[in-house]
């Protein structure tokens, strides 16, 4: 095998492992947390919002640190770094006693991540330029398998084998991560003094500035646009089903329908990127996004809400992989673990303020509002990029 293409396969393993076992404690953290001895209703929701976001808002904060920290000793350290000290606090958190612990063990998740960063910026540096769009939008797949799955795997491992053993098991995995990362990855690494740069001399160094920035917005609308539906979709699925019984199952499955589609459609787009060029990708793919958000908010029945997500899901499966080629394209190989370190906190960043910006939304104006806003705030993405394009050609 080819040593790209194994880089490719170990990235893509620690990349779904990582974010699975990021996203596994949602389906029951609240359960935990009352074992730890929280009994009242408003203080497990209190305490499972904050347990949740910690590790994302710390891993916003943290992303562009690894990154630079990858451009001065390589990629490679850093997804060593980031796999085995996931192992250990993971595994840590099976015996935390009380939630004050679990909290400090979720921040500390989010401080020493950085694996999607680290994975994305080795992959785009040592993947052949003909090949960039294919394995960056494969590596996609890893951590959007990561976050459709996780959730799935945990709830039914917690069942299996009680709640604390799920920490246990997934602290291993990480740790077959970091075994796998240490034989199969090869990197060919020369330290440069550019790396040793600040933010400002690095960002000067860029020839389109502006549009490294409609990058950075893309990402950051991608994760708010697939994850606003998520605090209000069990709502909008009992609004529009007459049998109750199966609610939280059928709100799942109409969940992971855009996550599904993502998956098997982000390989094939990647190519498609490599032939006709990453831009033209991006924006047809936001304007596809665009449009299909719009008639989930007109659906009269389950199966149109699911077909609409699984046809949504494959209109952003190009984004991501087309964002991270324009970056690796347009950004110097030897800053560029910073600047995906960026890109990785926008990401961070949309994967919080999307369930809170689509519940306040819903809350004030509507479930159908959610919907209409998405699609006009990627239509928005798409003329920035365009005209950003425009002015910087």
């Amino acid at each position: 095998m080819l040593l790209w293409k194994r880089n490719l396969l170990a990235c893509w393993i620690g990349s779904f492992v990582t974010v699975a076992g990021m996203s596994l404690v949602v389906p029951f953290l609240p359960l935990y947390i009352e074992q730890l001895g929280v009994h009242s209703i408003a203080s497990i929701a209190r305490w499972s919002g904050a347990a949740f976001s910690a590790a994302y808002v710390f891993a916003a904060i943290m992303s562009p640190v690894w990154g630079k920290l990858a451009d001065k000793h390589g990629r490679k350290v850093m997804l060593l770094r980031a796999s085995i000290g996931m192992a250990i606090v993971v595994t840590l958190t099976g015996l935390v006693q009380n939630v004050y612990q679990l909290l400090a063990l979720r921040l500390l998740i989010g401080v020493i991540s950085g694996y999607l960063a680290a994975a994305i910026t080795l992959v785009a540096s040592q993947t052949p330029p003909e090949h960039a769009g294919w394995a960056l939008g494969t590596l996609s797949t890893g951590s959007v398998g990561g976050s459709l799955f996780g959730p799935l795997i945990g709830g039914w491992l917690a069942d299996l084998i009680g709640l604390r053993h799920v920490f246990y098991i997934t602290g291993f995995s990480m740790f077959l991560c970091f075994l796998l990362t240490k034989f199969l990855v090869h990197e060919e690494f020369s330290r440069s003094t550019e790396a040793q740069l600040t933010n400002n001399q690095v960002w000067k160094m860029i020839d389109k500035p502006k549009m490294l920035l409609a990058m950075f917005l893309t990402t950051l609308m991608l994760q708010m646009a697939n994850f606003s539906i998520e605090p209000i979709i069990t709502i909008y699925v009992k609004e529009l089903l007459t049998d109750m019984s199966h609610v939280a199952l059928i709100s799942g499955v109409v969940v992971s329908a855009s996550g599904l589609s993502i998956v098997l459609a982000a390989p094939q787009i990647g190519r498609i990127s490599d032939r006709i060029g990453p831009q033209k990708v991006l924006l047809v793919c936001l304007v596809l996004a665009s449009l299909v958000v719009i008639p989930q908010a007109f659906v009269q029945n389950l199966w149109q809400l699911t077909a609409l997500r699984f046809l949504m899901g494959m209109a952003i499966a190009g984004l991501m992989p087309s964002v991270n080629t324009l970056i690796k394209h347009s950004v110097p190989h030897a800053v560029s673990g910073r600047i995906y370190g960026f890109n990785q906190a926008a990401q961070y960043v949309g994967t919080i303020a999307g369930p809170m910006l689509g519940g306040q939304m819903a809350a004030l104006c509507g479930i159908r509002s959610v919907f209409f806003a998405t699609s006009f705030l990627l239509l928005l993405n798409a003329v920035w990029i365009y005209v950003s394009g425009k002015r910087e050609a």
